[in-house]
């Protein structure tokens, strides 16, 4: 979702970001073998990273609205991506560490 949001923030002036619900949107992933579920998130990551990495300085002041968080920078949003997935992260390891256990 980040990679959307990431670009629709550039290409638009002011846009107002769509919220959605997190848990119904990740119902799909059950589908998803840990293995594919990686490589996705790899090579996006990857992409949205090369993006980030190309953008003017002048670029991550530009402004977006979240509904629910306010006004918001394209800064803002690359700092939010990173704190989520780090949060994904520790679950993954508490996950994982549960499973250890059993």
């Amino acid at each position: 979702m980040f990679a959307f949001r990431l670009r629709q923030t550039l290409a638009e002036e002011h846009h107002v970001i769509q919220p959605f619900d997190q848990d119904r949107w990740a119902n799909a992933y059950r589908s998803y073998t840990a293995e594919a579920a990686l490589a996705v998130f790899s090579s996006v990551r990857r992409w949205n990273l090369a993006l980030i990495r190309a953008v003017s300085p002048e670029a991550l002041s530009k402004k977006v609205t979240h509904p629910e968080r306010g006004e918001m920078t394209f800064e803002t949003i690359i700092e939010t991506m990173a704190g989520h997935d780090l949060n994904h992260i520790r679950q993954i390891e508490r996950i994982a560490g549960q499973s250890a256990e059993a």
